[in-house]
């Protein structure tokens, strides 16, 4: 959610209005009084950790933002998550039903009249992936997608209406894209930028069908395993926020868990890392090993267009031009590989 969402109000008006529909969702699961209210995540959606009289009673309550997902689509997120956690050991949030037994709440007060999907989740404890130290994290996180993955591969039946996005080529970077233009993106005016991602783009485009979307590659993913979306506790690997999951190459997945720093130097190690952990669990086919850095390509791409259209958003102001300048420079290095 942004404050263009609400017209020309400012964020501190757009926060005041968001808590206010926490509060008034908040009174579905505990008592009005002696009720804390804490916003942990403003971004897309919008994350509140919710403690009752008792400190020990506490949930998240996640309000979605407009025009993104239907209810349906919502319920067929909490679906796949459930699965997850009853059939492939893989420890997700619990979805907390309301007193009518619904997961998916809608509420609109006075400032919100248009309303806001709400669901509320158990708490899970856990701490997000120390970035000084991946390397000890990243084959956990290769073992736990690899299960998510196997639950796909060996057959998992939706049920009945179904509804996630597709994140494929189209979808991303081309002329359908769910998150925007990549040629909308930040700091594109500086001569041949643009012509060399499109260039970038076409040999990423070519490489993905070349490769091709059969069952073996290409299935319902998590698809945002970025650091954030990621708790790990006691050795456990805990997956959260399966708000963009939908159906992409499984390839994505790891090159969402490399959001933003494609630039490490150790991102090789990482990488290895995760294979280590990945194979574990399932296979992984030197020609899939091969097409890593097609997918990190694309994913780096995507969040480029992201920015272009989220750029009042604290994280594409915080990404800035330098994530631009750096996406130009892995760009030559990939196309001096591909091209």
């Amino acid at each position: 959610m942004t404050a263009a969402a609400h017209g020309d109000i400012g964020e501190a008006e757009v926060l005041r209005r968001l808590r206010g529909v926490a509060a008034t969702a908040a009174r579905l699961m505990t008592p009005a009084e002696g009720v804390a209210i804490e916003m942990i995540n403003h971004s897309e959606n919008t994350t509140y950790l919710i403690t009752g009289p008792d400190a020990d009673a506490r949930l998240i309550l996640r309000v979605h933002r407009t025009n993104y997902h239907s209810p349906r689509a919502i319920a067929s997120e909490l679906a796949w998550m459930k699965a997850l956690r009853e059939e492939a050991g893989v420890h997700t949030p619990k979805a907390l039903p309301g007193p009518d037994g619904a997961l998916v709440h809608h509420v609109a007060t006075e400032a919100v009249p248009e309303g806001r999907h709400c669901v509320f989740f158990e708490f899970l404890e856990g701490d997000e992936p120390d970035e000084d130290n991946l390397l000890s994290s990243f084959p956990g996180l290769g073992e736990v997608t690899a299960r998510m993955h196997r639950h796909i591969r060996r057959g998992w039946t939706p049920p009945n209406g179904f509804e996630r996005f597709a994140w494929t080529f189209e979808t991303t970077l081309g002329d359908r894209p769910h998150w925007g233009y990549w040629r909308d993106g930040p700091n594109l005016a500086v001569a041949g930028r643009k012509a060399l991602l499109g260039r970038l783009v076409g040999v990423v485009r070519d490489r993905l069908a070349a490769f091709g979307s059969g069952a073996e590659r290409f299935g319902l993913v998590h698809a945002d395993m970025r650091l954030a979306n990621l708790l790990i506790h006691q050795g456990d690997t805990r997956v959260i926020d399966f708000d963009d999951s939908g159906f992409s190459w499984y390839l994505h997945d790891l090159a969402t868990a490399l959001s933003f720093i494609e630039d490490r130097p150790d991102v090789p190690d990482l990488i290895d890392a995760w294979l280590e952990g990945y194979r574990r669990v399932a296979p992984l086919s030197a020609e899939d090993e091969a097409e890593i850095p097609t997918f990190l390509m694309l994913r780096r791409m995507q969040i480029l267009a992201w920015m272009g259209s989220h750029a009042e958003t604290d994280l594409a102001r915080s990404l800035g031009d330098e994530y631009t300048d750096v996406t130009c420079d892995l760009a030559e290095t990939y196309l001096a590989r591909f091209a």
